[in-house]
């Protein structure tokens, strides 16, 4: 279906996807036009998705399918607060979930803007069913893949934080390229010491190779790879 068809559609709020469906990935149309609303429900479906419709960014922020995987199809001008708008908030609560607009007016500093701030796509209407259907599929899998790297960070956060102080800096250490020797060196310890840290380190954080332990070393929110504090003499 062309989105330039005319249809008559309800403002209220719908969604298609089912109960049991919170792991599939859901396309989210915030546009306040019934008529592409409508539009692009039927072609999401049609292509295979789930969806959820809502007429203005105030009702998708009062709903909560801004939690389920996925993307969002934004208008760009909207009565109220814009997909601009909607897209700066998000940015701002910390939201990294895709965006693709869809607009009739659009310009080249707002299509900027939308593209600096994260957007996949910025598509003008009409827009040919394949080129929406493709932009939707290329935000999915920026989403799994985005969904996937927290998963892995949130896993290894929580070993992290199982290691005592001194097998921080061990890990630390080792992150840095630093052999046993000099470890025990730099912390006034025997290298079987240290050994026996490093071993700790990598049955807490469930690596089987020192390039697993790097690895999720390289997963870990900035803050947690800073030096450990050393201890005050």
């Amino acid at each position: 279906m062309r989105l330039d068809q005319t249809q008559k559609r309800s403002s209220a709020p719908f969604s298609s996807a089912p109960e049991n469906a919170e792991k599939q990935p859901i396309v989210i149309i915030v546009d306040d036009d019934p008529t592409v609303r409508e539009a692009l429900s039927e072609l999401i479906l049609s292509a295979g998705f789930q969806m959820a419709c809502f007429a203005s960014t105030r009702e998708l922020l009062d709903d909560d399918a801004l939690d389920s995987p996925g993307c969002l199809i934004l208008d760009v001008r909207m009565p109220g607060a814009s997909g601009l708008d909607l897209q700066h908030h998000l940015v701002e609560n910390g939201n990294t979930k895709p965006i693709i607009f869809l607009t009739g007016h659009a310009d080249i500093p707002m299509t900027v803007q939308a593209m600096k701030a994260g957007a996949v796509d910025f598509l003008t209407k009409p827009v040919r069913d394949q080129t929406l259907i493709d932009a939707v599929n290329a935000a999915i899998a920026v989403d799994a893949k985005r969904r996937a790297e927290s998963a892995v960070m949130e896993r290894n956060v929580e070993r992290y934080r199982t290691l005592t102080p001194r097998e921080h800096e061990v890990l630390y250490e080792v992150a840095r390229g630093r052999v046993n020797k000099q470890i025990a060196f730099d912390l006034c310890i025997s290298e079987v010491t240290v050994k026996l840290h490093r071993g700790n380190v990598m049955r807490k954080m469930e690596a089987a190779s020192i390039g697993e332990l790097i690895r999720a070393w390289e997963s870990l929110p900035l803050q947690l790879r800073k030096a450990p504090r050393k201890p005050v003499p």
